[in-house]
């Protein structure tokens, strides 16, 4: 346990890390997927097509493969973050950030998607269309009267794809991001010994994370709860 206590500065600053990255990723997932399910569920065939098509694909691709595709095969074919670089304080924002950043986002967005579209089939349809009765546009009826009762109705699935992307920031430490579980093979690797220590420290971290959005969603399934 001593060897924890004594890295209790790195052990931060990599949760740091994890906290950062699951932000970010969480940010533009939550855009993504709204965009999305507003594409799957609009009146242009076209847009509902490439939204169905997007999430069947990415969804059922492995994050792993996701991961491989943005950090090798996409420089190959012009996609490149080499611009990206970001230093405040003792943190780097590197490429090497960025590409987990946009894998976790593209990755779990199908994920959001499919839990607003679940709120929204909970939506009873004669709201909608009372909405474009008095003259409302699709937009409008989705800004104003859809999506708001289906986000409260989506609580519980969305944090969960949220949730599991938390824990799937873990993915980013084989690809040169040094948050926690980075940091945990690294500590490991010094002192086998106390790893039993190390992982436990590290899997405590990962519970705070997942209790604290678990909290959240409690908070905002509480304040939205239907009389």
């Amino acid at each position: 346990m001593d060897v924890v206590l004594d890295s209790l500065p790195e052990l931060g600053k990599a949760f740091t890390y994890t906290a950062l990255l699951f932000l970010v990723s969480a940010v533009f997932s939550l855009i993504l997927g709204t965009i999305l399910v507003a594409m799957r569920v609009g009146p242009v065939a076209i847009l509902r097509a490439i939204g169905t098509l997007y999430v069947n694909l990415v969804r059922n691709t492995p994050l792993l493969m996701v991961f491989f595709f943005f950090s090798f095969a996409g420089p190959i074919i012009g996609l490149k973050f080499h611009f990206v670089d970001i230093h405040i304080g003792q943190f780097d924002f590197t490429s090497f950030f960025t590409v987990a950043v946009i894998s976790m986002s593209l990755y779990t967005a199908t994920f959001i998607c499919e839990s607003l579209r679940s709120g929204i089939n909970s939506v009873p349809l004669g709201q909608a269309e009372a909405g474009r009765a008095v003259g409302m546009t699709f937009g409008q009826v989705m800004g104003n009267v859809v999506l708001p009762q289906a986000f409260r109705a989506s609580v519980p699935p969305t944090v969960s794809a949220l949730i599991a992307m938390a824990k799937n920031t873990s993915v980013a430490a084989v690809f040169g991001v040094a948050e926690a579980t980075s940091q945990m093979a690294s500590m490991t690797n010094d002192h086998a010994p106390d790893r039993w220590a190390i992982f436990t420290a590290f899997a405590i971290g990962y519970i705070v994370i997942v209790e604290i959005l678990s909290f959240i969603a409690m908070f905002f399934e509480r304040r939205w709860r239907a009389a």
